[in-house]
């Protein structure tokens, strides 16, 4: 006999399904990860073995609250359009599941609502797939006001195709309007026309943060400082390198997904020049598309930068896999316009977490890269010069003649160029600078 449902009543503000989170249901409970597994394909060479995916699994679902207490690793020859796994593995994982007294089933792979509601139905718990596990951890640790919008976004257009396993009285219709009757709109399109209105207001105020946003950067622009942006795959130690090198004291913890929202801070150069670091948040593989689309905001401080650090865990086991993945996201952005097609000509390499391979000396790194450690400080010198290097690459050489009496003019070309050289006479000081573009153009306004 199915437990009793609550009727709805009146117009909600939103449906259960769509608040019916992991938040409500999951704190402290038991759990299975379970790894869905397929052999990569011939010509794939770079690819995460089983156990190292399954150890990411297992930190994504302990950074909520949950104790696992179950795992498994499935090997796939098909995928089921039922279940996904197979009908013995699916009888296994049953007993398995009841011997540990498992509350919730971890499934890292993106599930239909089909294959979900099956999965729940044969092991008589509550099954989550990576999307919705992800879409969870970033509902707890959205701070702002933009990333509980942008969160609240992704969870809507994920709920909203799960609305069947809400709702199981659909043949309920609510009367029409006007004389003529006609019966009307069932529950769940009134669900999802409710979650509709809520996705659509949701949009209207993140396109005002994404202008508001805007004019920060044009803000930041009239300085102007150079932009220089932090990304990486998550728990890399892009949070502890920023602290590291601002002396902020930004959340930095050793647990996937620490940072959401984006922090900037002031940092100087061993030129004397000011920069603007940006730490955001960590990228991961197979990330929901729902979260690509909603944290878009997010990802703009990334296309805005003059620089990128892509922070790495040079000791992770997986960290060729892992610089593969968030190569494919630049990618991506650059393909669809919202990043410079160039972006890999103003990348710098980072390799973190060199005091787990014993110092920096010990890292392998290719051309360009730099090795540092975070936590001790080793290699930071390096990588600000390397930075200072970089941001010089890309300035342009000029010459002015300046009044003596103009110390103002002469002042800005010291705090934003590169002075090469200075001949002083009585009408004019001679000058030779580098500038960036921008601050050449601005310059050359006034």
């Amino acid at each position: 006999m199915p437990p009793r449902l609550r009727r709805a009543r009146g117009r909600q503000p939103l449906p259960p399904a769509a608040t019916d989170t992991a938040q409500h249901l999951l704190g402290g409970k038991r759990a299975a990860v379970i790894q869905p597994w397929e052999r990569p394909g011939p010509g794939n060479e770079v690819h995460r073995a089983a156990e190292a995916r399954l150890q990411e699994a297992i930190g994504l679902t302990a950074s909520i609250g949950l104790i696992v207490v179950h795992t498994a690793i499935l090997p796939l020859r098909i995928r089921r359009p039922s279940t996904l796994l197979g009908e013995g593995q699916v009888e296994a994982q049953r007993y398995a599941l009841r011997a540990a007294d498992v509350t919730v089933a971890i499934i890292d792979a993106a599930l239909s609502p089909v294959q979900q509601r099956n999965l729940e139905l044969a092991w008589g718990c509550k099954v989550i797939d990576r999307t919705g596990l992800i879409l969870e951890i970033f509902g707890e640790r959205a701070a702002t006001r933009e990333g509980s919008l942008q969160v609240e976004l992704a969870h809507l257009d994920y709920q909203r195709s799960r609305l069947v396993r809400s709702w199981t009285h659909l043949e309920r219709q609510r009367g029409g309007f006007g004389f003529l009757g006609g019966p009307g709109e069932t529950q769940i399109e009134a669900d999802r026309r409710l979650i509709g209105d809520r996705i659509a207001r949701i949009r209207k105020e993140l396109e005002q943060v994404r202008r508001t946003r805007g004019l920060h950067r044009v803000a930041r622009g009239r300085v102007p400082f150079p932009v220089i942006a932090l990304v990486g795959y998550t728990n890399a130690g892009k949070s502890t390198l920023f602290n590291a090198l601002t002396g902020a004291h930004v959340t930095a913890r050793d647990q996937l997904f620490a940072t959401l929202d984006p922090t900037m801070r002031g940092l100087l150069l061993p030129s004397g020049r000011r920069a603007i670091i940006s730490d955001t948040v960590g990228f991961i593989s197979e990330l929901p598309t729902e979260l690509v689309a909603a944290f878009r905001a997010t990802l703009e401080e990334v296309a805005e930068a003059d620089i990128i650090l892509h922070v790495r865990d040079a000791a992770h086991p997986d960290s060729a896999a892992q610089r593969a993945d968030v190569i494919t996201v630049l990618e991506g952005m650059a393909q669809d316009g919202t990043l410079d097609p160039a972006w890999h000509e103003h990348t710098i390499e980072v390799l973190n977490k060199a005091d787990l391979l014993g110092g920096i000396a010990n890292v392998p790194t290719r051309p360009g890269a730099v090795a540092v450690s975070a936590l001790t400080g080793e290699g930071l010198p390096a990588l600000c010069a390397a930075i200072d290097a970089r941001i010089t690459e890309g300035m342009e050489l000029a010459q002015y003649d300046i009044a003596p009496e103009d110390g103002a003019r002469l002042a800005w070309l010291y705090e934003h160029g590169q002075v090469l050289d200075r001949h002083d006479e009585d009408r004019a000081i001679h000058l030779t600078v580098r500038l960036l573009p921008v601050d050449r153009a601005r310059f050359e306004r006034q």
